[in-house]
């Protein structure tokens, strides 16, 4: 091959890779313990994310389900054993939330297991104001061992009751 052939593959191979790194820093983060995490998935259906990293042979991998908020709404709309989350601040619950809800603010979701919520196995649906805190703390609540979390989004889509 010609020298000036080798030069325009070489710069395009360089940049191939400085393009798929900054893809990759776009849409994988790590978190404070140094794992990485993925988000799979598209606007069209349920979302998982993965926390990925070493999991030891005994747990499972760290996830949760996005779903839509009108998914979520058919669902509220008969009684049953699950969860609904806010994780808003108090004062931003205490102005309004979806009936049934109970408040435990993303901020205050740690390494330790919230009170509010015993059950490791029980169904929680996770929402916020606009999807980004709900997001979050499905993630944390993943890493802690809760399995069935479905994260919801935001109030801002909530077209049902509001309770005061």
């Amino acid at each position: 091959m010609r020298k000036r052939t080798k030069l325009i593959i070489t710069g395009a191979t360089i940049g191939v890779v400085v393009a798929g790194t900054l893809i990759a820093k776009h849409f994988v983060n790590v978190d404070k313990d140094d794992h990485a995490v993925q988000i799979i998935g598209g606007a069209d259906g349920p979302t998982s994310v993965f926390l990925a990293g070493k999991v030891p042979a005994d747990r499972k991998q760290a996830e949760y389900t996005s779903i839509s908020m009108e998914d979520a709404k058919e669902i509220f709309a008969t009684p049953g054993n699950y969860v609904i989350l806010d994780v808003r601040r108090a004062d931003e619950y205490t102005e309004g939330h979806i009936p049934g809800a109970i408040n435990v603010a993303n901020e205050d979701i740690g390494a330790e297991q919230p009170a509010e919520l015993p059950d490791l196995d029980r169904v929680i649906f996770v929402y916020c104001r606009s999807g980004r805190r709900s997001k979050e703390a499905s993630a944390k609540l993943a890493a802690l061992g809760y399995t069935n979390i479905f994260e919801i989004g935001g109030i801002l889509d909530w077209d049902g009751e509001i309770e005061k």
